[in-house]
């Protein structure tokens, strides 16, 4: 940044030298005297002002992309290592507009403009230190002007400044709309709602061209204004200057000098505007990285190690709540036993899959503790807690790549290609995948879209085998599919499940009468705990689940 400065000066004051010579010989100009040395000297000038100019744009490109390559940088890693509850509040096409659009707003300033405010800068006050020393009386004169448009470009500025930052904003719901629309497309064809999804996105658009006309209003000012200034200047050193020549004050050259810096003065006052508009927009864009940035980070590494061997999971009287005045979880407590299977049933609401959530410490308890042997699970190292958990939900998510790629995925070792399909023949999935032309390097396209229901739950199950985890977590993985996929899945759950710590969702008792305990959970309150027998025994409610959906199985 300083080099390519250096260089940009270099061509600054270089140029400064240009009138001055072209004032030599104008003054000193004759057929019979004429000069080659005058010349040769201008053709150097010009040359060296050129090489510099493009060494310092070349550098200061470079830097520009360099800084926005580390601001983004920063930025993403930021976003990857934020907790979920981040997520839960701001919306994915807005962080993208920030990652993409704002970090090029501040490139731009860099490459485009910074420079053209040092070295405007420079030209401006060598030109008037040059002018004062040629006529000081003339250049008093001619800068007469500048103040006013001083005046009105600074609030026209501010105004500017403003327009910027809600034109920022609108951008990123735009960007928010549009990801979230195209994202879903299907479910937006499937309900005939491309109407809906067009309108909302026209008046994103026109939302966006207000803005886009309030900036052009203030520019419509500004241009004008400066090149009004530019001509009044013009005006006075043409007018008075001439007078001033005929009297024999000033010479031709002096005159055509006058001219030179007027340009030196009036083009970057003008580009002074374009810097002072794009500042104002890279503060609002910065604002915003700034905020994100400032978001405490999930500490992935910070912790004590697990150890060794199994034990037990104890919840300690835990409460949850999204919002302060809606508890979610309200005193639950209960054991999971190491290698045996803990069921969570209850109707929807009660809190089931808040559950999983603190178990993979999405969220901390707003009271009580999750224990794991004996210490609180938030004392551990969150990569290490989370790498021995294998979680399988209703809908496994799968990445848009192949097939390889999504068994393997978040493995720090790549592991071997038997491993790969080892896993893969315990999930059951062995056979669907070599039945592809291209195998394990099939592309599952874009979620997983090339996939049915049943193949896409199957990975899931691979890729929490091939971990080989402790713990797991299993959200219903067979609650969405048809009734051959589903023995299918289970056999390979079945697998999955041997000799593992597991914590089942269950919304069809029917999957969790053989669970070792099953834990009831009822409006965020544990109401029943026990195996299928006791509970059915014991508790009106569990009795009536049962009975209702073995009626329903019956029919």
């Amino acid at each position: 940044m300083v080099v390519a400065v250096a260089f940009s000066v270099l061509s600054t004051i270089v140029g400064l030298i240009i009138p001055l010579l072209t004032k030599g010989f104008i003054d000193d100009f004759t057929l019979e005297s004429f000069k080659w040395g005058y010349v040769a000297g201008l053709f150097v000038i010009f040359l060296l002002q050129a090489i510099a100019s493009g060494v310092s744009i070349f550098l200061l490109n470079y830097v520009g992309q360099q800084i926005v390559a580390s601001l983004r940088t920063k930025v993403w890693d930021k976003h990857i290592k934020l907790p979920v509850s981040f997520y839960d509040q701001t919306k994915t096409g807005e962080m993208i507009s920030r990652i993409i659009n704002d970090t090029s707003i501040v490139k731009n300033l860099i490459t485009e403009h910074v420079t053209n405010f040092f070295t405007g800068l420079i030209s401006i006050i060598g030109s008037i230190v040059i002018l004062l020393y040629l006529d000081w009386k003339m250049t008093i004169v001619m800068l007469i002007a500048v103040p006013l448009a001083v005046g009105i470009i600074l609030p026209l500025g501010r105004k500017m400044y403003k327009i910027s930052r809600s034109l920022q904003d609108e951008t990123a719901t735009f960007t928010s709309t549009t990801s979230q629309t195209l994202s879903e497309i299907r479910l937006v064809k499937a309900s005939n709602a491309e109407g809906r999804e067009f309108n909302k996105g026209q008046k994103g658009i026109f939302y966006l061209f207000q803005y886009g006309v309030k900036e052009a209003k203030i520019q419509a000012v500004i241009g004008p204004l400066m090149t009004l200034v530019m001509m009044a200047m013009l005006v006075i050193v043409l007018g008075y200057g001439g007078f001033r020549v005929s009297s024999g004050a000033l010479t031709a050259g002096d005159l055509v000098a006058f001219i030179l810096y007027l340009f030196q003065i009036v083009v970057p006052l003008s580009q002074f505007t374009n810097f002072f508009t794009q500042f104002q927009k890279a503060v609002g864009a910065t604002e915003r990285i700034v905020d994100i940035l400032s978001h405490e980070e999930e500490p992935l590494v910070k912790g004590i190690s697990l150890g060794e061997g199994k034990a037990p999971i104890t919840l300690n009287e835990v409460q949850f709540a999204y919002d302060p005045s809606e508890p979610v979880l309200k005193d639950v407590s209960f054991t999971v036993s190491p290698n045996a299977v803990t069921a969570v049933v209850g109707p929807s609401g009660s809190g089931k899959t808040t559950l999983f959530s603190l178990f993979e410490r999405f969220y901390s308890p707003t009271k009580g503790e999750i224990m794991y042997n004996n210490t609180p699970i938030d004392s551990f190292s969150l990569q290490e807690w989370r790498s021995q958990i294998g979680y399988v939900s209703q809908e496994s998510p799968i990445i848009a790549g192949t097939i390889r790629e999504n068994i393997v995925y978040g493995l720090d070792q790549e592991p071997t290609e038997e491993e790969i399909r080892q896993a893969a023949r315990m999930a059951y999935a062995d056979e669907f995948i070599t039945g592809f032309p291209a195998g394990y390097d099939t592309e599952v396209g874009e979620r997983g879209i090339k996939l049915s229901g049943g193949q896409r739950q199957r990975i899931g199950i691979a890729r929490a085998l091939i971990r080989d985890p402790h713990i797991l977590l299993l959200d219903e993985a067979t609650s969405s599919l048809d009734s051959k996929a589903e023995m299918v899945v289970q056999k390979a759950l079945d697998n999955l499940m041997k000799d593992r710590t597991t914590i089942v969702i269950a919304h069809r008792l029917s999957t969790v009468v053989n669970a070792d305990q099953i834990v009831f959970l009822d409006q965020g309150k544990v109401t029943g705990i026990g195996n299928h027998r006791e509970l059915y025994q014991s508790h009106t409610t569990y009795q009536q689940f049962a009975d209702q959906q073995l009626k329903m199985k019956q029919g």
